[in-house]
């Protein structure tokens, strides 16, 4: 089905681990913060909904998405979380900046799930238009930061398994 047609956000509960023994960070870029604060709000909601505790989920702001995976590392240092969860939108524009900043937070994030041998989840929206961002952060396509929380607890119950 193409992607324009169906709810990108759409899973199974049964297949969630349940979290309430988890800590789960969630470092936010506040640029495009309408956007980036629809994957917020949908990114907790979905921790609470499948047990982590609100003292449980740590959240913290970075200026701009660039910043994403350095926010991440201090956030690993300081609160020691099972997972942290990465969000962000970047809007392609009229020149190349766009393809540096993905690229450098999609490899960030890696590295940084790498180096703490932790989940890092890139919850980062890389669209042509903000149109398209706002179907992904609560719209008609979902909610991305629902995705990635889902994705958090999968993995870190994938880890203590």
């Amino acid at each position: 089905m193409a992607t324009n047609l169906r709810n990108l956000s759409s899973y199974d509960p049964e297949q969630v681990p349940d979290g309430a023994s988890m800590k789960i960070g969630v470092v936010v870029s506040e640029w495009n913060r309408e956007v980036t604060e629809a994957l917020e709000n949908g990114a907790v909601s979905a921790l609470i909904e499948h047990g982590v505790s609100q003292e449980n989920i740590q959240v913290r702001y970075v200026p701009g998405s660039f910043e994403l995976p350095l926010g991440g590392q201090f956030l690993i240092e300081s609160a020691q979380p099972d997972a942290v969860i990465l969000l962000g939108c970047v809007i392609q524009g009229e020149t190349r900046h766009f393809d540096f900043i993905c690229d450098a937070v999609s490899h960030g994030c890696m590295d940084l799930g790498l180096k703490f041998g932790l989940p890092v989840i890139f919850g980062i929206l890389t669209t042509q238009n903000l149109q398209q961002a706002l179907d992904r952060a609560g719209g008609r396509h979902g909610n991305k930061g629902v995705e990635a929380a889902v994705t958090a607890l999968k993995m870190v119950g994938l880890k203590r398994s």
